[in-house]
Parts: C-alpha cells; structure tokens; sequence
C-alpha cells in the first residue's frame, strides 16, 4: 500500500484512545474533557468525551496504520505527502492544526 501520512478527521474523534493504546510506537498522544447535553426535553442527560489536543509524534511513527485500522470511527486517514524532515523533533510533533485534511482533500 502507497501511503503517505496521517491525517485527523477531528469531528470524527469521540477520543476513545483506541490509536493511542494500539500504537506499537506511542507516538500518539491526545486529550479530552467530559461534557453533558440533554438530546431531548426532558430526556437524560447524556455524557461525551471531546477532543482537546491530539498529537502525533512522527519521530516515533513508524507508519504502520495500526492506528487508522483500530479506529472505530474512521476518524485518521492515510493522506497527502510523508512528512518532511526537519531539523528540530519538536517540529515533528504534529497536532489537530496540522493533521487536518485539506479543504477539498481527503
């Protein structure tokens, strides 16, 4: 399989931590707070987790697709080019901004 790198579909992330778990690398780090909404007058409250940061660290990646495999919401993709090298590994820690799939893309 021709694959480049991963991409974030964030508003499919219920961040269940899954990738993270199932990544033989650990280059997968995200956080999450808890809310409640009500879906219905006079329904119980239900409570769901939304994402607040999601990293992927691409000098611990090995590009396996562990992680797109194991997610249940098809939230990480395969898209665009590899990731470039760079001179810092701090500019190879991705997050939500990065990992976002360009409009009109994949």
């Amino acid at each position: 399989m021709i694959h480049g790198s991963i991409h974030l579909i964030e508003d499919r992330c219920t961040s269940c931590m899954i990738c993270a778990r199932e990544c033989p690398t650990w280059c997968i780090r995200l956080t999450s707070h808890q809310e409640q909404t009500v879906p219905a007058p006079g329904a119980r409250p239900r409570t769901h987790n939304v994402l607040d940061t999601f990293v992927i660290d691409w000098s611990l990646c090995m590009y396996c697709g562990v992680c797109i495999e194991q997610c249940p919401t098809d939230a990480l993709v395969w898209a665009g080019a590899h990731v470039p090298p760079a001179d810092r590994l701090t500019d190879l820690l991705h997050g939500k901004a990065q990992l976002a799939p360009e409009e009109g893309g994949g």
